[in-house]
């Protein structure tokens, strides 16, 4: 069953992000995809996030589907025009790539490349109306296809968002469905009163919600969250359990298993993100049975 059919059909599905590598070297890539056949229902690949300069999405999205794994390929704003966003999304599509996760990206300043330029020629929602327009038949000049892609699309919202910022958030979601979003990826929850909450918002508009599951691998990068990622924020609670235990990594799982089992009557699936600890994916799966 496709990614598609299972959100369709109701199941709660297991994605994971999987970053392509930085050079040519596929074994690691593989290596986990493979470990967690059977697992995940998806595998999620990034396009230059947090603008480091690495091997492609849809390249690495290519290889893993010949291999058997359903993939969700990024395509995000920040460092092509229109032409060639939408010539991607052609790419993607002749390369048998259905599912789409589609965003703003990261401004390069924060990168490893710091002085290239940033493009965002669109906006997320732009992308989302090419993406919808290409499905139609045209491209954003109204000019004829020979041959229409078909795509199952998903975007980001920002769920643990608070009063003003929520209703903002809500609105947008509202208008990212109506230029063809099918899902939603959430940013990290750390807070399910927050999701609980967002989802009390949102729930007439009867789409699937996927929630944002970082693995915390210190107290350092739990406070480096804090401070940095806006609309972010790990609980004290979060932070001292994590200080106390003598086995951080098994203190990581507990906490992720411990959201997963609170988000989960709330979302209809949940996405990984290891941060570097991939191989600890199977052990969560474990602990929360999935």
């Amino acid at each position: 069953m496709l990614f598609k059919e299972k959100l369709d059909s109701g199941k709660f599905v297991v994605t994971a992000e999987l970053q392509p590598p930085k050079g040519t070297d596929l074994s690691e890539l593989f290596e986990y995809a493979d470990k967690w056949k059977g697992r995940l229902d998806a595998v999620n690949v990034p396009d230059l996030q947090n603008a480091i300069m690495r091997l492609g999405s849809l390249s690495a999205c290519a290889l893993l589907k010949e291999k058997g794994v359903e993939v969700i390929y990024n395509l995000s704003c920040s460092n092509r025009n229109r032409l060639a966003l939408q010539s991607e999304l052609l790419n993607a599509a002749a390369l048998g790539l259905k599912n789409l996760l589609l965003l703003q990206g990261d401004h390069p300043s924060i990168g490893d490349h710091f002085e290239a330029q940033p493009v965002f020629d669109l906006d997320v929602m732009g992308l989302l109306g090419a993406a919808k327009r290409l499905q139609e038949g045209y491209d954003l000049m109204g000019n004829d296809l020979k041959g229409k892609p078909q795509f199952f699309v998903g975007t980001q919202v920002n769920a643990a968002a608070k009063g003003h910022v929520l209703d903002l958030e809500v609105m947008d979601m509202e208008k990212k469905i109506r230029q063809g979003a099918n899902f939603f990826f959430t940013s990290s929850i750390y807070e399910p009163d927050l999701l609980e909450n967002f989802v009390r918002k949102v729930a007439h508009f009867k789409v699937p919600i996927i929630v944002g599951i970082t693995l915390l691998k210190s107290v350092g990068m739990a406070r480096y969250i804090n401070k940095h990622v806006e609309g972010a924020f790990i609980p004290d609670t979060m932070i001292d359990r994590l200080m106390k235990a003598s086995d951080k990594q098994k203190a990581s799982i507990e906490i992720a298993g411990d959201l997963i089992r609170a988000v989960k009557p709330l979302c209809q699936g949940i996405q990984i993100i290891p941060i570097g600890w991939e191989n600890l994916i199977p052990a969560l799966l474990d602990q929360v049975g999935l």
